[in-house]
């Protein structure tokens, strides 16, 4: 068996060939649906998975090393200049891991940002969002920390949801430590960690404290109580699939909990009025596509300024694959870019 190195070196060569040949490799055409062409590169990798068990057949133990796996193999290199330090934040139930991501060139009048990862609440670690916290560091100017939160289904909602508001009012209280400008930090995350950035500002208005510098909200999953029709568009889209949401959800919230619930679905919040600017990223083959982009029009209705993107030819969890997928790699330099104009619009 080829080694790791040997394998990701395999893979780039193939992803480097021109469009029409990854696509004849890929069960041929164009993939068009809802309007949108799918990168040729994503069309790859999705009928590469075609081959394996969904992710709904496997324990969440099998789910947890499988991602793991496939991720290693498609995700960029930590960024130039950047450098990493290991932390360990108290929580409510105990230490939560997380890592400090700091440029060489840090501003100290930008603000922190704390980040979570995607998983759907079930999977994935500091490793999952490596690369892109570093692209956001060294773009941003600013230093990051990513939480390492509790997981499902050991630890149901809203364990995970309690480890990140912890480390937020953590890192709210040590930015001198960061070298970050003294205010509030920024709070972001991609799906699952997009709820939890969402319901985070949501939290500090509730319980009236600061609202961070920004949201940053990348094909947040703002809504598990409602259908809408990209659900049914891109059902079988890859790798977020409609099954495998319902497959998260069913570990994730316990027997009592209710889908209409803010601190699960952010989006039923009735008033987003004073929230924090938001930058909303979302992605075209994506059962979440129309929430993210509900999401932000609310809130622009509300008053609150808003950045918003949809990367119509990319598909969810795309921070992940910037090692793979060129445009995957722009898209998320273009989102801390976003986030830094956020940065600069405050001053």
């Amino acid at each position: 068996m080829a080694s790791d190195a040997a394998q990701k070196t395999i893979l780039k060569l193939i992803l480097s060939l021109p469009s029409p040949i990854l696509r004849a490799m890929s069960g041929g055409g164009v993939v068009y649906k809802g309007g949108r062409t799918l990168d040729p590169r994503f069309q790859f990798f999705a009928h590469a998975a075609k081959k394996l068990p969904p992710m709904s057949t496997l324990s969440p133990a099998e789910a947890v090393a499988g991602s793991a796996r496939g991720l290693a193999a498609v995700q960029g290199p930590l960024e130039p200049g950047v450098r990493t330090e290991s932390l360990s934040v108290e929580g409510p139930n105990g230490p939560i891991p997380c890592r400090a991501y700091r440029p060489e060139n840090q501003d100290s009048g930008a603000p922190l940002i704390v980040y979570a990862h995607m998983g759907g609440g079930v999977i994935g670690d500091l490793e999952t969002c490596h690369a892109f916290c570093s692209i956001l560091a060294r773009i941003c100017r600013t230093a990051v920390i990513s939480v390492d939160y509790r997981l499902a289904p050991e630890h149901k909602f809203p364990a995970g949801l309690e480890d990140v508001l912890a480390a937020y009012r953590w890192a709210r209280d040590n930015t001198a430590r960061f070298g970050a400008a003294p205010v509030p930090p920024a709070i972001g995350g991609d799906s699952m960690g997009g709820n939890f950035s969402a319901i985070v500002a949501q939290e500090m208005a509730r319980k009236g404290e600061p609202q961070p510098a920004a949201q940053i909200l990348i094909y947040p999953a703002v809504d598990v109580a409602s259908e809408t029709p990209s659900m049914t568009t891109y059902a079988d889209a890859y790798p977020l699939t409609r099954e495998t949401m319902d497959w998260f959800m069913g570990h994730y919230m316990g027997p009592d909990a209710d889908p209409a619930d803010p601190r699960l679905s952010p989006d039923k919040t009735a008033d987003l009025s004073g929230l924090a600017p938001a930058v909303i990223a979302t992605a075209g083959f994506d059962p979440l596509n129309d929430q993210g982009e509900a999401y932000a029009k609310r809130l622009k209705a509300a008053g609150v300024p808003v950045s918003y993107r949809c990367y119509d030819s990319l598909a969810h969890g795309f921070t992940a694959f910037t090692g793979a997928i060129p445009a995957a790699d722009a898209a998320c330099r273009e989102i801390a870019g976003l986030v830094r104009e956020a940065f600069e619009a405050r001053t």
